[in-house]
């Protein structure tokens, strides 16, 4: 079974890249820009991994992350944040709300694909 990966980004030029990188590695991924669709298209995808941006329109990466792990339906998905707000608060922040793992953009494209990876296999 092809692991399904949501993107999350509201910069256009990442989030091809992304869905590129994805899509070549044999992952289904599908993309959303906004925070506020971010949860109706994680119900209906069903992604086995999220990557979520920090600063999004709508709702922050963080006010996302707090609605998915409150919610029964998604509270177990692993959460990858790719974000370019990398300071030590930020990933200590995110880690507190329940994200599984933390990737500062500019990012390596090997880096995100083998932490995706683990994540859809539960090996982090």
């Amino acid at each position: 079974m092809t692991a399904k990966v949501l993107i999350a980004e509201d910069e256009a030029n990442i989030a091809r890249l992304l869905t590129l990188l994805m899509d070549r590695a044999g992952f289904e991924s599908r993309w959303v820009a906004d925070g506020q669709a971010v949860l109706g298209a994680a119900r209906g995808f069903r992604p086995d991994v999220l990557i979520l941006d920090i600063a999004m329109p709508s709702l922050s990466g963080y006010d996302v992350l707090k609605a998915v792990r409150a919610d029964p339906g998604l509270s177990g998905l692993p959460v990858l944040m790719l974000t370019a707000q990398g300071h030590d608060h930020d990933r200590a922040f995110a880690r507190s709300l329940g994200a599984n793992a933390f990737i500062s953009k500019p990012f390596s494209n090997i880096d995100v694909l083998s932490r995706v990876a683990e994540l859809a296999t539960g090996e982090i």
